[in-house]
């Protein structure tokens, strides 16, 4: 194991300091050999998989998620990451030599480290989203100062404390807090910046990044739509729809916001929705809190609940099928048929398991929506018709896209993630992440000539 990775660091240096000592670290640490960042990235694997009971744990007490066996999926995603970077990283590290366009002349990129990078976690994944960035951030010869999400206290503890006894402060350093220490942290003249989160708090990352030009990953979201086409297997494209709004109740990312369904199909697609939901999250005619995630927090779900209320009154359908559990944190999901486009649930990124279904027959009326809206994170068809799917696709444009599913464009780690405009800039996963988080120095070897060089302009 490198001697950089230490275990047991106290948790007592200021952020100022340890900024300063990382600083210093950098340049060791940017010239680090691939064995040497295996090394570290092994010790993180070790660390994920030694606590994965007390994720599990913890993630329960934040969220009430289900513990799943026999790995919880947000562990089992690190892991995933850190695999990938294993195997791949003495490839992604070597430097790119271009053709020769001269003599005596080698071009080449090489891929160097930013330096010290400041990592924000957020709450809906809190364990997956601030470690499997922490990854790419590692391969690529940073440091770290890592700052988990304080809505989520019980995952935001265990992570410090795995991080603390895996790494140096000088290498990998966790800060827990609230606003304070993230404003602390975004005064900071780091060399990059990778936020998750939402829109609103990334226009604040950027806006302070902004003051010493720093760069930013932004992992965002936003109103990811799904299209049901009349040609498809309305059950299959129901079922996959439910399963990605009520994966964690909504609260993620990639969750389908909305979705437009052919008018052709549209009685059958909600009856088969709902189908799935009565099947996957009841027992009888009651809510499962165990096969549910529970809204993080009061404002939330007040937040979810005026969006139902607000949508009924402009006209919508509203299709429940209640048996709220007893925790009053957990909300019954909710099928708006025909909200109109102006109601605040289809103006709004919505993050729980409410789901708006448009009906529609005309696919220019969806290609128009989907122009005049903020580019999505992810956007997902649902057709046999190929010429229909690769209209939308060029007609669009997404942070990625799966058709006839929900989220494989993210389960293969080897694609780039990330958004576009509103939902976000930067993408990871794979050896997008490493090149997301490495400088593409442009490196050019001349040889001696006795005419005195080449000649250039001016």
């Amino acid at each position: 194991m490198s001697e950089s990775v230490k275990s047991g660091t106290p948790a007592t240096r200021s952020l100022a300091d340890v900024f300063a000592l990382q600083s210093q670290q950098r340049w060791t640490t940017a010239r680090s050999s691939a064995a040497e960042r295996k090394d570290k990235l092994q010790a993180l694997r070790a660390a994920v998989l030694a606590h994965a009971d007390d994720a599990a744990d913890a993630l329960y007490e934040d969220l009430r998620k289900p513990r799943e066996r026999p790995l919880m999926r947000e562990v089992a995603r690190v892991v995933s990451y850190v695999d990938d970077a294993l195997a791949h990283l003495d490839e992604w590290m070597q430097p790119e030599v271009l053709p020769d366009r001269s003599t005596g002349v080698e071009s080449l990129v090489r891929y160097e480290a930013k330096g010290v990078v400041s990592l924000f976690g957020p709450w809906n994944f809190p364990f997956q989203l601030t470690l499997a960035p922490l990854v790419p951030i590692l391969a690529a010869g940073n440091t770290a100062l890592v700052k988990p999400n304080e809505m989520t206290p019980a995952t935001s503890a265990l992570i410090a404390r795995i991080l603390r006894s895996t790494f140096d402060d000088s290498e990998v350093a966790v800060f827990e807090g609230g606003i304070d220490v993230a404003n602390e942290l975004l005064d900071l003249p780091v060399d990059h910046i990778f936020f998750t989160g939402s829109p609103a708090v990334g226009r604040i990352v950027m806006a302070a990044a902004a003051k010493h030009l720093v760069p930013v990953t932004l992992e965002l979201g936003g109103k990811c739509p799904a299209i049901v086409d009349s040609t498809t297997d309305v059950a299959r494209a129901a079922s996959q729809v439910a399963r990605g709004k009520h994966h964690n109740s909504g609260q993620v990312c990639l969750a389908p916001d909305h979705v437009w369904v052919h008018d052709d199909v549209r009685e059958e697609f909600v009856t088969h929705y709902l189908e799935w939901v009565r099947g996957h999250l009841y027992d009888g005619d009651q809510l499962d809190e165990s096969k549910c995630s529970r809204i993080v927090n009061q404002r939330n779900l007040d937040r979810l609940q005026g969006y139902v209320t607000d949508a009924v009154e402009r006209g919508a359908e509203a299709h429940s099928l209640g048996g709220t559990p007893s925790d009053g944190m957990f909300m019954a999901p909710v099928a708006l048929v025909g909200a109109p486009l102006d109601s605040e649930v289809m103006q709004e990124e919505i993050f729980g398991p409410v789901l708006p279904i448009i009906p529609f027959t005309d696919r220019a009326e969806v290609v128009r929506q989907l122009r005049n809206s903020p580019k999505p994170l992810a956007m997902y068809l649902f057709t046999q018709d190929d010429e229909l799917a690769e209209d939308l696709i060029a007609s669009s444009s997404s942070g990625g896209v799966t058709v006839n599913g929900w989220a494989t464009h993210f389960e293969d780690v080897r694609l780039p993630f990330g958004g576009v405009g509103q939902s976000g800039m930067g993408r990871y996963q794979g050896k997008a992440g490493f090149a997301e988080l490495s400088n593409h120095r442009a490196v050019v070897r001349q040889a001696e000539v006795s005419f005195g060089g080449l000649i250039t302009d001016g």
